[in-house]
Order: structure tokens, then C-alpha cells, then sequence
């Protein structure tokens, strides 16, 4: 499938197709990160785990950067694809891309240099090994950045099965290198990061060749890494608010594992388990946000505003169908999920007291961040980020410091689970007002 107009035909059928390969994009996605930890956990131990953990939180942080930015490209080239205008969408492709390469290179050499006193600020348990881990991440960072990038052009035409290819083959190569460097090599953090970069890179290598191949549909060219100025202008005004919206996720995040370090290895190793197995659970909200932003882009580029609101309608009531099967599963078979990653006995009673209290948030999640696609595909990302500052810093961290000093441990956890909840009534309010019934590229076909 090389492209999909998401303006017309049956909208849940639309989405299910659209979010499918995201979907299992996502669980592949999963399956390599978790991979690290479980064969971290055999091989290396609670250490490692907590590393890996330490570690990955701060590389989120820097994708969560560029995934904002390239929001911001992924909307106003949906537009221009809903507007059946190619000129303006190729130019757009070309100035993210050429951008994205170059913001990579430049995050590769800070976060190289910086790595131990990032560390040092979280209060990493596992310091030294922490540090080699997230010092190899950082070139891993270019292809992450590129990647990213290639993947937003790709949905921007309703494409979502090439990136599910891409990251199949990084999924694949990425469990294979964890066994072969962890495993059989004995080379520990340092395979672990290696095992990463290398099938990060090949990831970006698969989805590169391929948009390079369909150069009449997408335009992009080696030899024409150009930036557009007013099209770069356009995607930092709607990216850059979308991509604060990540990082104060992740930097909330980052503060719960600041918290969280402080009640040693075994705290902070569970937090990591833990972490992963949310990821999974959150994958099919994720993947009904994605194809709900770029369904509202391309239905309000085409001035179709009523479908744009059933969209968002028929997403949450799939999101939160799925969110609800997913915690009663998560509630029922905890201890059999978490014995995958060979924890000792702390470790996993912290973990399924941990686990079972943060996954009964899914079902704020699968609300507010559907509610969210609709701001996002009309070109308010400022909505979001408002939305974001609520739930993460307001009411998650703000909340996190009052029951850590009340409940311990016990109160991060609940905080966590709580704090989505603040952003429902927002998106909730926003959808009311209709003040997303626009498009942003209106007139500007030439």
C-alpha cells in the first residue's frame, strides 16, 4: 500500500486498516526494547536492568523531540495531501528530512558528551554501566532522528504498513544481537546499546531505500537535501509545541525515575520492567491517536469537518474497548508477565505492586490522547501542549512529591496512575468548542 485517502469510505473500517501496522509496529518496537531487559535480566542482572532503564529514559526524551517535530511535518503534508497539493508536499518532505539529519548530528555529539552528568543528575544506582549504555545510544540517534522522519512521510499519505516492515527488521535484528552480544559474547551493557544502534540503523537504511524508490509519490532525492525556509517555519510553529509536549512527558517520566532511584537497585530495576510491559499496553491507544491525527488532517485539508468529529468519536470508542481488555488481562496474569524478566524476590514485589496500580491509567490514556489527535490534525498543537503540562507536571509530578512523602513508594505509583484523568475534561471541552473546524492550507495551491 503505497498511499491511503483517509476522506473517504467507512471511518472504523479506515482506522482498524490505518492502525493495524501501527499497531504491530508498536508490539515489534516493544518486543526489541523488552528484549534488552529480559536477556539483561538472565544474563546480567538487576544492575543492568536498572542501566538499561536509566538510560532509556533519557533517549526517550530526545525521540519524543524529533517525533514532535516530524508531528509537525506528518500534519501540514497530510493537509497538503488531503488538498491534492504535490508540490507543497514534496518541498515540506525534503525540508523535514534534510532538517532531521542535521538535528541528529547535532544531539549525537551532546548527548555523547554529557551522558554522566545526565546520570549522575538521576542519581543513576548503576552509574558506570549507565553511562557506557547510553554513550553508545547516542549514535543511534541519526538513524532514530532519520527514521522518524521517514516514517511521518510515509503516514502523511496514509501508508502505515512500510514502517511496520522497518521496524520488523529492526525488531529481528535486535533480539538476535541481544542474544549473540549479551548472551554468547558476555559483552553485557555495552551489547546491549550495541545491539540497538545497529538495528536502529538498519531500520532507518530499509525505510530510506524504500521512500527513495517511490520518488514520484514522495520527491525525495540525496541529491536534493534542501530546506524550504517558510515550509521549515510552518512545521517548527506546529512541531515545536508538539514536541515540548513530549519531552514534558518525558521529562515527567524522568522525574518518577528520579523519585523512584531513591529506593535503591531493586526499585529502580522494577520501575524498568514495569515500564516496558506500559509500553505494550499503551500500543493500541498510540496506534488509534496516529491514525485518528493523520485521518482529521487529511478529512480537515479536504474541509470534510463532520467526518473529522467522527473520527475522533469512533477512535475513543475503540481505544477504550481495548484499554479495558487490556487491564484486566495485565491484572489477571501479572506475576506470570514479569517472570519473563527474571527478577529476585524484592524486585517482584515491587514490580506487581507497581504494575498493578499504574495500568488502571490505560483507561485515561485511550481518552485524552484520542482527544488530543484532534487539536493535533488541525494545527493546534499549543492545546496539547497545555493538555500535556496538566496531566504530567501540574498533577503527575506535583502529586508524585505529596504521596511519595505520604504513601512512599506505594503513592509514585498511584500518582501515575492518576494523572491522565486531568486532561479528559480538557480534550473533551475542546472537541465542543469547534474551533478546529479549518484547514490550515487553504489557498495556498498554486
Amino acid at each position: 500500500m503505497r498511499q491511503m485517502d483517509l476522506t473517504e469510505g467507512v471511518i472504523w473500517k479506515k482506522l482498524v486498516i490505518y492502525a493495524l501496522p501501527v499497531v504491530l509496529s508498536s508490539l515489534l518496537q516493544s518486543a526489541y526494547s523488552i528484549t534488552d531487559l529480559i536477556v539483561a535480566g538472565w544474563f546480567i542482572g538487576k544492575g543492568g536492568i536498572s542501566a538499561i532503564n536509566n538510560s532509556s529514559q533519557v533517549m526517550v526524551i530526545l525521540t519524543q523531540i524529533i517525533m514532535g517535530i516530524t508531528t509537525g511535518g506528518n500534519i501540514l503534508m497530510g493537509q497538503y495531501f488531503g488538498s491534492r497539493d504535490r508540490e507543497n508536499r514534496v518541498k515540506t518532505n525534503q525540508t523535514l528530512f534534510t532538517f532531521a539529519l542535521a538535528a541528529g548530528a547535532i544531539a549525537t555529539a551532546v548527548l555523547f558528551l554529557l551522558s554522566r552528568l545526565i546520570l549522575i543528575g538521576l542519581e543513576a544506582p548503576a552509574l558506570e554501566e549507565a553511562t557506557l549504555y547510553l554513550r553508545i545510544c547516542a549514535f543511534g540517534l541519526i538513524p532514530i532522528f532519520g527514521y522518524n522522519t521517514l516514517s511521518a512521510v510515509l503516514r502523511s499519505v496514509g501508508n502505515s504498513k512500510q514502517p511496520f516492515y522497518c521496524v520488523a527488521v529492526t525488531a529481528c535484528c535486535n533480539i538476535a544481537l541481544d542474544l549473540l552480544f549479551m548472551g554468547a559474547f558476555q559483552w553485557g551493557v555495552a551489547g546491549a546499546a550495541l545491539a540497538t544502534v545497529l538495528s536502529q540503523t538498519a531500520s532507518f537504511v530499509v525505510c530510506l531505500v524504500y521512500v527513495l524508490g517511490q520518488n514520484d509519490l514522495f520527491g525525495l532525492s540525496l541529491e536534493k537535501l534542501t530546506i524550504q525556509r517558510d515550509k521549515l517555519i510552518q512545521m517548527l510553529k506546529l512541531g515545536i509545541p508538539a514536541a515540548v509536549q513530549m519531552t514534558v512527558v518525558g521529562l515527567s517520566w524522568l522525574a518518577m525515575t528520579f523519585l523512584v532511584n531513591r529506593y535503591g537497585v531493586e526499585a529502580s530495576a522494577a520501575s524498568g520492567v514495569c515500564a516496558k510491559v506500559k509500553d505494550v499496553a499503551l500500543m493500541f491507544t498510540i496506534a488509534m491517536s496516529s491514525a485518528a491525527t493523520t485521518m482529521t488532517a487529511q478529512c480537515l485539508g479536504a474541509q470534510k469537518y463532520d467526518r473529522a468529529s467522527k473520527v475522533v468519536h469512533i477512535a475513543m470508542r475503540i481505544s477504550l474497548a481495548m484499554a479495558a481488555v487490556v487491564i484486566v488481562v495485565i491484572e489477571l496474569f501479572a506475576p506470570q508477565i514479569l517472570s519473563l524478566f527474571h527478577p529476585d524476590a524484592l524486585t517482584m514485589e515491587i514490580a506487581l505492586k507497581n504494575l498493578r496500580i499504574e495500568i488502571l491509567g490505560q483507561i485515561f490514556y485511550a481518552s485524552f490522547m484520542v482527544y488530543n489527535a484532534l487539536p493535533t490534525g488541525a494545527g493546534h498543537p499549543m492545546f496539547a501542549l497545555f493538555s500535556s503540562l496538566l496531566n504530567c507536571i501540574v498533577v503527575r509530578v506535583v502529586l508524585a512529591l505529596i504521596l511519595n512523602h505520604t504513601m512512599g513508594l506505594v503513592g509514585i505509583f498511584w500518582a501515575c496512575a492518576i494523572a491522565p484523568a486531568s486532561s479528559v475534561p480538557l480534550g473533551y471541552l475542546y472537541e465542543r468548542t469547534g474551533v478546529w473546524r479549518k484547514s490550515m492550507v487553504d489557498g495556498e495551491k498554486n
